[in-house]
Protein backbone atom coordinates (compact mmCIF):
# COMPACT_ATOMS: atom_id res chain seq x y z
CA UNK A 1 0.00 0.00 0.00
CA UNK A 2 1.34 3.40 -1.28
CA UNK A 3 1.58 6.22 1.79
CA UNK A 4 -1.23 8.18 0.01
CA UNK A 5 -3.10 5.35 0.10
CA UNK A 6 -2.31 4.73 4.10
CA UNK A 7 -2.95 8.44 4.68
CA UNK A 8 -6.58 8.71 2.81
CA UNK A 9 -7.82 5.22 4.59
CA UNK A 10 -6.78 6.78 8.28
CA UNK A 11 -8.91 10.21 6.77
CA UNK A 12 -11.60 7.69 6.15
CA UNK A 13 -11.60 6.03 9.37
CA UNK A 14 -11.15 9.73 11.43
CA UNK A 15 -14.24 10.94 9.06
CA UNK A 16 -16.53 7.93 10.34
CA UNK A 17 -15.23 8.09 14.38
CA UNK A 18 -16.72 11.86 13.91
CA UNK A 19 -19.33 10.69 12.56
CA UNK A 20 -20.32 8.49 15.88
CA UNK A 21 -22.21 10.67 17.95
CA UNK A 22 -21.88 10.80 21.80
CA UNK A 23 -19.04 7.97 21.34
CA UNK A 24 -16.06 10.10 22.75
CA UNK A 25 -18.08 11.60 25.09
CA UNK A 26 -19.72 9.01 26.47
CA UNK A 27 -16.40 6.96 27.32
CA UNK A 28 -15.04 10.40 28.77
CA UNK A 29 -17.97 10.70 31.19
CA UNK A 30 -17.63 6.89 32.09
CA UNK A 31 -13.58 7.44 32.67
CA UNK A 32 -14.48 11.12 34.97
CA UNK A 33 -16.58 9.03 37.19
CA UNK A 34 -13.51 6.44 37.74
CA UNK A 35 -14.49 3.34 35.89
CA UNK A 36 -14.50 1.89 32.55
CA UNK A 37 -17.81 2.55 30.39
CA UNK A 38 -20.20 -0.15 31.21
CA UNK A 39 -20.83 -0.91 27.28
CA UNK A 40 -18.42 0.09 24.58
CA UNK A 41 -20.26 2.13 22.58
CA UNK A 42 -21.71 1.05 19.21
CA UNK A 43 -18.70 2.04 15.90
CA UNK A 44 -19.84 2.13 12.92
CA UNK A 45 -20.37 -0.49 10.37
CA UNK A 46 -20.45 -3.15 13.72
CA UNK A 47 -23.25 -4.42 15.43
CA UNK A 48 -24.02 -3.39 19.02
CA UNK A 49 -22.93 -5.49 21.86
CA UNK A 50 -25.76 -7.07 23.93
CA UNK A 51 -26.41 -5.64 27.68
CA UNK A 52 -25.83 -7.72 29.82
CA UNK A 53 -28.88 -9.90 31.49
CA UNK A 54 -29.75 -9.33 34.88
CA UNK A 55 -28.60 -12.78 35.99
CA UNK A 56 -25.12 -12.33 35.98
CA UNK A 57 -22.03 -13.29 38.45
CA UNK A 58 -22.35 -9.57 39.74
CA UNK A 59 -25.97 -9.36 40.35
CA UNK A 60 -26.15 -12.76 41.70
CA UNK A 61 -23.17 -11.67 44.58
CA UNK A 62 -25.67 -8.84 45.04
CA UNK A 63 -28.76 -10.89 45.21
CA UNK A 64 -26.64 -13.18 47.63
CA UNK A 65 -25.94 -10.09 50.30
CA UNK A 66 -29.59 -9.40 50.28
CA UNK A 67 -30.65 -12.91 50.74
CA UNK A 68 -27.73 -13.08 53.71
CA UNK A 69 -29.55 -10.02 56.01
CA UNK A 70 -32.65 -12.03 57.10
CA UNK A 71 -30.26 -14.72 58.13
CA UNK A 72 -27.55 -12.61 59.79
CA UNK A 73 -30.52 -10.77 61.75
CA UNK A 74 -31.35 -14.36 63.45
CA UNK A 75 -28.16 -15.34 63.85
CA UNK A 76 -27.36 -12.31 65.66
CA UNK A 77 -30.47 -12.54 67.99
CA UNK A 78 -30.16 -16.66 68.06
CA UNK A 79 -30.46 -17.89 71.77
CA UNK A 80 -30.92 -14.44 73.22
CA UNK A 81 -28.27 -12.62 71.52
CA UNK A 82 -25.60 -12.95 73.81
CA UNK A 83 -24.37 -16.49 72.71
CA UNK A 84 -21.04 -16.50 71.65
CA UNK A 85 -21.36 -19.46 69.49
CA UNK A 86 -24.26 -18.07 67.50
CA UNK A 87 -22.89 -14.76 67.31
CA UNK A 88 -19.36 -16.47 65.64
CA UNK A 89 -21.83 -17.85 63.44
CA UNK A 90 -23.43 -14.27 62.74
CA UNK A 91 -20.13 -12.92 62.27
CA UNK A 92 -19.40 -15.42 59.55
CA UNK A 93 -22.45 -14.83 57.78
CA UNK A 94 -22.00 -11.12 58.42
CA UNK A 95 -18.37 -11.01 56.72
CA UNK A 96 -19.63 -13.18 53.21
CA UNK A 97 -22.22 -9.87 53.18
CA UNK A 98 -19.10 -7.71 53.32
CA UNK A 99 -16.82 -9.27 50.66
CA UNK A 100 -19.65 -9.81 48.00
CA UNK A 101 -19.54 -5.86 48.35
CA UNK A 102 -15.98 -5.86 47.83
CA UNK A 103 -16.39 -8.09 44.62
CA UNK A 104 -19.97 -7.69 43.07
CA UNK A 105 -19.45 -3.73 41.69
CA UNK A 106 -15.52 -4.52 40.68
CA UNK A 107 -16.90 -7.45 38.86
CA UNK A 108 -19.42 -5.66 36.82
CA UNK A 109 -17.10 -2.86 35.72
CA UNK A 110 -14.49 -5.29 34.60
CA UNK A 111 -16.81 -7.86 33.02
CA UNK A 112 -18.84 -5.27 31.80
CA UNK A 113 -22.14 -6.64 33.53
CA UNK A 114 -23.44 -3.16 34.88
CA UNK A 115 -27.07 -3.58 35.23
CA UNK A 116 -29.59 -1.21 35.93
CA UNK A 117 -30.61 -3.80 38.41
CA UNK A 118 -27.26 -4.02 39.85
CA UNK A 119 -27.22 -0.15 40.28
CA UNK A 120 -30.16 0.29 42.52
CA UNK A 121 -29.90 -3.02 44.28
CA UNK A 122 -26.44 -2.82 45.61
CA UNK A 123 -26.64 0.40 47.60
CA UNK A 124 -30.02 -0.89 48.70
CA UNK A 125 -28.03 -4.12 49.78
CA UNK A 126 -25.00 -2.53 51.36
CA UNK A 127 -27.37 -0.38 53.72
CA UNK A 128 -29.61 -3.16 54.50
CA UNK A 129 -26.62 -5.50 56.18
CA UNK A 130 -24.80 -2.47 57.68
CA UNK A 131 -28.25 -1.00 58.72
CA UNK A 132 -29.52 -4.50 60.31
CA UNK A 133 -25.95 -4.94 62.08
CA UNK A 134 -26.02 -1.41 63.88
CA UNK A 135 -29.93 -1.69 64.78
CA UNK A 136 -29.33 -5.07 65.92
CA UNK A 137 -26.60 -4.26 67.89
CA UNK A 138 -27.92 -1.20 69.87
CA UNK A 139 -31.49 -3.37 70.39
CA UNK A 140 -28.86 -5.92 72.29
CA UNK A 141 -26.75 -3.10 74.32
CA UNK A 142 -23.68 -3.87 72.71
CA UNK A 143 -23.64 -0.24 70.99
CA UNK A 144 -24.49 3.16 71.75
CA UNK A 145 -27.48 4.01 69.53
CA UNK A 146 -26.20 7.42 69.51
CA UNK A 147 -23.76 5.60 67.13
CA UNK A 148 -25.54 4.48 64.93
CA UNK A 149 -27.95 6.88 64.98
CA UNK A 150 -25.17 9.26 63.61
CA UNK A 151 -24.01 6.70 60.81
CA UNK A 152 -27.19 5.79 59.31
CA UNK A 153 -28.55 9.42 59.04
CA UNK A 154 -25.17 10.03 57.56
CA UNK A 155 -25.63 6.95 55.07
CA UNK A 156 -28.95 7.93 54.22
CA UNK A 157 -28.83 11.84 53.98
CA UNK A 158 -25.92 11.32 51.49
CA UNK A 159 -28.26 8.78 49.10
CA UNK A 160 -30.99 11.37 49.09
CA UNK A 161 -28.29 14.38 48.36
CA UNK A 162 -26.62 12.60 45.45
CA UNK A 163 -30.67 12.12 44.02
CA UNK A 164 -30.86 15.57 44.45
CA UNK A 165 -27.79 16.85 43.08
CA UNK A 166 -27.15 13.90 39.92
CA UNK A 167 -28.86 16.00 37.08
CA UNK A 168 -25.96 18.71 37.47
CA UNK A 169 -23.38 15.88 37.60
CA UNK A 170 -22.13 12.50 40.03
CA UNK A 171 -20.36 12.69 43.01
CA UNK A 172 -17.74 10.48 42.74
CA UNK A 173 -16.72 8.00 45.84
CA UNK A 174 -13.08 9.66 47.58
CA UNK A 175 -11.00 7.47 49.25
CA UNK A 176 -11.81 8.94 52.60
CA UNK A 177 -15.47 7.16 51.97
CA UNK A 178 -13.91 4.13 51.07
CA UNK A 179 -11.71 3.77 54.22
CA UNK A 180 -14.96 4.85 56.41
CA UNK A 181 -16.56 1.85 54.48
CA UNK A 182 -13.57 -0.41 55.24
CA UNK A 183 -13.56 0.84 58.97
CA UNK A 184 -17.42 0.54 59.60
CA UNK A 185 -17.15 -3.03 58.36
CA UNK A 186 -14.48 -4.18 60.37
CA UNK A 187 -15.27 -2.36 63.62
CA UNK A 188 -19.05 -3.49 63.43
CA UNK A 189 -18.10 -6.92 62.09
CA UNK A 190 -16.18 -7.13 65.64
CA UNK A 191 -19.04 -5.99 67.53
CA UNK A 192 -20.96 -8.74 66.24
CA UNK A 193 -18.54 -10.81 68.24
CA UNK A 194 -18.32 -11.81 71.80
CA UNK A 195 -14.83 -9.84 72.38
CA UNK A 196 -13.36 -9.44 75.86
CA UNK A 197 -10.26 -7.45 77.07
CA UNK A 198 -8.45 -5.45 75.13
CA UNK A 199 -10.28 -6.74 71.99
CA UNK A 200 -13.27 -5.06 73.41
CA UNK A 201 -11.22 -1.56 73.63
CA UNK A 202 -9.90 -2.23 70.37
CA UNK A 203 -13.22 -2.60 68.60
CA UNK A 204 -14.03 0.52 70.33
CA UNK A 205 -11.19 3.08 69.16
CA UNK A 206 -12.12 1.75 65.91
CA UNK A 207 -15.49 2.49 66.00
CA UNK A 208 -14.54 6.30 67.27
CA UNK A 209 -12.20 6.34 64.09
CA UNK A 210 -15.33 5.04 62.07
CA UNK A 211 -17.94 7.75 63.21
CA UNK A 212 -15.08 10.23 62.73
CA UNK A 213 -14.41 9.59 59.32
CA UNK A 214 -18.50 8.93 58.66
CA UNK A 215 -18.94 12.62 60.03
CA UNK A 216 -15.61 13.80 57.96
CA UNK A 217 -16.71 12.38 54.83
CA UNK A 218 -20.56 12.98 54.89
CA UNK A 219 -19.24 16.65 55.35
CA UNK A 220 -17.31 16.47 52.79
CA UNK A 221 -20.54 15.12 50.19
CA UNK A 222 -22.25 18.00 51.28
CA UNK A 223 -19.76 20.63 50.22
CA UNK A 224 -18.85 18.72 46.97
CA UNK A 225 -23.12 18.52 46.59
CA UNK A 226 -23.72 21.98 46.90
CA UNK A 227 -20.76 23.16 44.66
CA UNK A 228 -21.79 20.66 42.18
CA UNK A 229 -25.48 21.93 42.21
CA UNK A 230 -24.51 25.52 42.13
CA UNK A 231 -22.05 24.55 38.96
CA UNK A 232 -24.77 22.91 37.39
CA UNK A 233 -27.59 25.96 37.95
CA UNK A 234 -24.58 28.95 36.54
CA UNK A 235 -24.26 26.84 33.66
CA UNK A 236 -28.19 26.27 32.99
CA UNK A 237 -28.62 30.30 33.69
CA UNK A 238 -25.77 30.70 30.78
CA UNK A 239 -27.47 28.76 28.62
CA UNK A 240 -30.64 30.28 29.06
Amino acid sequence: MTDASEAGGRGARLEEAAKAPGAVEAAAEAMAEGHAPAHAPPQPGGSAAAPPGIWNIANMLTMLRLLLVPVFVALLFAAGGHDPKWRSVAWASFAIAMITDLFDGELARRMELVTDFGKIADPIADKAIMGSALIGLSALGDLPWWVTVVILVRELGITLMRFWVIRHGVIPASRGGKLKTLTQGIAVGMYVLELTGWLATARAVLMGVAVLLTVGTGADYVRQAVQLRRAGLARARAGA
